[in-house]
Protein backbone atom coordinates (compact mmCIF):
# COMPACT_ATOMS: atom_id res chain seq x y z
CA UNK A 1 0.00 0.00 0.00
CA UNK A 2 1.08 3.04 -1.19
CA UNK A 3 2.14 6.04 1.64
CA UNK A 4 1.40 9.20 -0.35
CA UNK A 5 -1.20 11.46 -0.75
CA UNK A 6 -2.38 12.59 -4.68
CA UNK A 7 -1.99 16.04 -5.71
CA UNK A 8 -5.40 17.47 -6.28
CA UNK A 9 -6.86 21.38 -5.82
CA UNK A 10 -9.12 22.18 -3.04
CA UNK A 11 -10.91 24.27 -5.55
CA UNK A 12 -12.33 20.51 -7.38
CA UNK A 13 -15.83 18.80 -6.22
CA UNK A 14 -15.56 15.73 -3.96
CA UNK A 15 -16.44 13.90 -7.77
CA UNK A 16 -13.30 16.37 -9.33
CA UNK A 17 -11.15 14.80 -6.66
CA UNK A 18 -11.86 11.48 -6.72
CA UNK A 19 -11.54 11.61 -11.01
CA UNK A 20 -7.95 12.99 -10.46
CA UNK A 21 -7.36 10.31 -7.86
CA UNK A 22 -8.56 7.31 -10.29
CA UNK A 23 -6.29 8.22 -13.09
CA UNK A 24 -3.15 9.03 -11.10
CA UNK A 25 -3.83 5.31 -9.53
CA UNK A 26 -4.44 4.28 -13.20
CA UNK A 27 -0.55 5.75 -13.97
CA UNK A 28 0.71 3.58 -10.68
CA UNK A 29 -1.26 0.28 -12.16
CA UNK A 30 0.48 1.21 -15.67
CA UNK A 31 4.01 1.50 -13.80
CA UNK A 32 3.04 -1.87 -12.12
CA UNK A 33 1.05 -3.97 -14.49
CA UNK A 34 -0.33 -2.67 -17.08
CA UNK A 35 -3.43 -1.37 -17.97
CA UNK A 36 -5.60 -1.39 -20.79
CA UNK A 37 -5.47 1.53 -23.38
CA UNK A 38 -8.92 2.00 -23.64
CA UNK A 39 -9.59 2.61 -19.30
CA UNK A 40 -6.71 5.10 -19.50
CA UNK A 41 -7.97 7.08 -22.32
CA UNK A 42 -10.93 7.63 -20.50
CA UNK A 43 -9.56 8.41 -17.17
CA UNK A 44 -7.42 10.54 -19.02
CA UNK A 45 -10.15 12.52 -20.59
CA UNK A 46 -11.89 13.19 -17.47
CA UNK A 47 -8.08 14.38 -15.89
CA UNK A 48 -8.23 16.77 -18.74
CA UNK A 49 -11.86 17.73 -18.12
CA UNK A 50 -10.74 18.68 -14.63
CA UNK A 51 -7.19 19.84 -15.55
CA UNK A 52 -7.70 21.31 -18.97
CA UNK A 53 -4.43 23.86 -18.40
CA UNK A 54 -0.78 21.78 -19.72
CA UNK A 55 0.99 24.16 -17.35
CA UNK A 56 -1.23 22.55 -14.86
CA UNK A 57 -1.41 18.91 -15.94
CA UNK A 58 2.83 19.41 -15.65
CA UNK A 59 2.50 20.71 -12.46
CA UNK A 60 0.22 17.65 -11.23
CA UNK A 61 2.71 15.45 -12.89
CA UNK A 62 5.96 16.97 -11.17
CA UNK A 63 4.12 17.07 -7.52
CA UNK A 64 2.80 12.90 -8.14
CA UNK A 65 6.40 12.32 -9.49
CA UNK A 66 7.79 13.82 -6.44
CA UNK A 67 6.08 11.45 -4.04
CA UNK A 68 5.42 7.97 -6.18
CA UNK A 69 8.08 8.11 -8.73
CA UNK A 70 5.99 7.42 -11.07
CA UNK A 71 5.17 9.88 -14.42
CA UNK A 72 2.13 10.64 -15.54
CA UNK A 73 3.61 12.16 -18.72
CA UNK A 74 5.46 9.31 -19.91
CA UNK A 75 2.55 7.21 -19.35
CA UNK A 76 0.41 9.49 -21.55
CA UNK A 77 2.77 9.73 -24.16
CA UNK A 78 3.41 6.10 -24.47
CA UNK A 79 -0.78 5.72 -24.90
CA UNK A 80 -0.85 8.02 -27.36
CA UNK A 81 1.23 6.29 -29.44
CA UNK A 82 0.49 2.79 -28.69
CA UNK A 83 -2.77 1.43 -30.87
CA UNK A 84 -6.06 -0.35 -30.60
CA UNK A 85 -6.42 -1.76 -27.04
CA UNK A 86 -2.87 -2.84 -26.01
CA UNK A 87 -1.70 -3.09 -22.02
CA UNK A 88 -0.01 0.35 -21.06
CA UNK A 89 3.29 -0.79 -19.44
CA UNK A 90 6.36 1.38 -18.09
Amino acid sequence: MKEYSYPFSADWTTEEVIAVIAFFEAIETAYEKGMKREKLINLYRRFKEIVPSKAEEKKYDREFEEVSGYSSYQVVKKMKEAVNDSIIKI
